[in-house]
């Protein structure tokens, strides 16, 4: 794909800038025996475990990894709440090795470290520098390293000074984090095996106009699940009920539709839902054919045929990009399709007849719901950089690794 990976280069003896995302979820940790301590604790690690396998590697190259991070929005002020020093517990954890935390990073004391060691430098959005992708922090960090290295593909739709900016100032490469997430995309949807295949839930069409338009382009099946496909009904002529639809987007969808239609792309809308006349949990619900939704209902689900259909379609395709429920999969029983589903693409990949890429954060709870995540070819957990991504956005950490694979020497 026209960037280095860790493979492409010598490490040896030398600091390594590696920017990681471990933005991880923190409670509040348990009293101690005098009372409540204020001590913050990691909830879900599953961020930095990922980091791990690109940590462990730079080490056995011969490298000393310096890592780059940002922890909340302290909007390039310094938040106590906000410091990563509450991410070391969960890091030497995962590491199995002490790590040394950094507030003020000198380039003189990363090299007075023992080789092996491994550091995390402060909060990089503490400076305001950082999200500016200032010239002078991206050199300041440049100065700290031999080498380069992003491992957060999660935050490579960002053009910020560690993400962007010290790319383009040191040799660089991808960690291991970042190279499955590339290749898993490359072959979804980049050169994926045909037919391909999208599906594509969510609340609002408005929200995903730019990934609707690129993936038509794109895909042979397109399937349109939760909230939008009742925009794509009503723009059909289709009473929804009360059901959540963007009816001043019709044409837009009519566009997206006559669009795929001139490109070959079969696209899929459910030819039966379920509906309630609540949303909440045990609920009176019901299954009618897509054009017989009562006026006082609204539509929660697709119905069964509408998941057959989808299911028939992964039975087709070669490859399955999969972004958003096909229902409000929160509540049973409105999670019956996205389930159904997931558990078949999953079945599909295992039995070795489907390559599967999802991702986003609803569709990552949902999967994982479904007990299907694990089925899957490939699970992104990076949100805005995947959607972006499945748009065709050229994503700036990614361009920077590009163009770094490409400087003379």
């Amino acid at each position: 794909m026209g960037w280095n990976t860790l493979d492409d280069m010598d490490l040896a003896g030398k600091l390594v800038l590696t920017r990681v995302d471990i933005n991880v979820p923190v409670e509040d940790g348990p009293d101690g025996p005098d009372g409540p301590d204020g001590t913050k604790i990691v909830t879900d690690a599953t961020r930095i475990l990922r980091i791990v396998p690109t940590i462990k590697d730079i080490l056995a190259k011969g490298g000393r990894p310096v890592m780059l991070a940002h922890f909340g929005r302290p909007n390039g002020q310094y938040v106590p709440e906000l410091s990563l020093r509450v991410t070391l517990p969960a890091l030497e954890a995962a590491l199995g090795q002490p790590v040394t935390f950094v507030e003020r990073p000198e380039r003189a004391a990363l090299e007075a470290l023992p080789d092996g060691a491994i550091v995390l430098v402060e909060n990089t959005r503490f400076s305001a520098m950082e999200e500016a992708n200032d010239p002078k922090m991206a050199a300041f960090l440049a100065s700290l390293g031999d080498v380069y290295c992003n491992d957060a593909f999660s935050t490579a739709h960002r053009a910020h000074a560690s993400t962007e900016g010290v790319a383009h100032l040191l040799p660089s490469c991808a960690g291991r984090l970042m190279e499955a997430e590339l290749r898993a995309l490359e072959s979804a949807l980049g050169a994926p095996e045909r037919p391909a295949m999208a599906l594509v839930g969510g609340a609002k069409v408005s929200s995903k106009l730019d990934l609707l338009t690129n993936l038509v382009e794109n895909v042979d099946i397109l399937v349109i699940g939760g909230g939008m496909a009742n925009t794509f009904l009503a723009a059909q002529g289709v009473d929804v009920g009360k059901s959540l639809c963007e009816h001043d987007l019709a044409d837009t969808a009519r566009a997206i539709a006559t669009k795929a239609a001139t490109l070959s792309c079969e696209i899929l809308l459910p030819v039966d839902v379920v509906v309630a006349r609540e949303f909440k949990a045990g609920a009176a619900s019901e299954v009618v054919i897509a054009g017989a939704v009562p006026a006082d209902a609204m539509i929660l689900d697709a119905g069964p045929d509408a998941t057959a259909d989808i299911v028939a379609a992964m039975a087709r395709a070669k490859t399955l990009i999969w972004n958003g429920p096909l229902g409000a999969f929160e509540i049973a029983p409105f999670d019956t399709a996205t389930n159904a589903a997931a558990r078949a693409a999953a079945a599909a990949t295992q039995a070795g007849h489907l390559i599967s890429v999802a991702g986003g954060g609803d569709t990552v709870a949902a999967l994982n719901q479904a007990g299907a995540a694990e089925g899957f070819t490939y699970i992104s957990t990076a949100g805005g950089a995947f959607l972006e991504w499945m748009e065709g956005k050229t994503l700036p950490g990614v361009a920077a690794l590009i163009a770094a694979a490409h400087q003379p020497g």
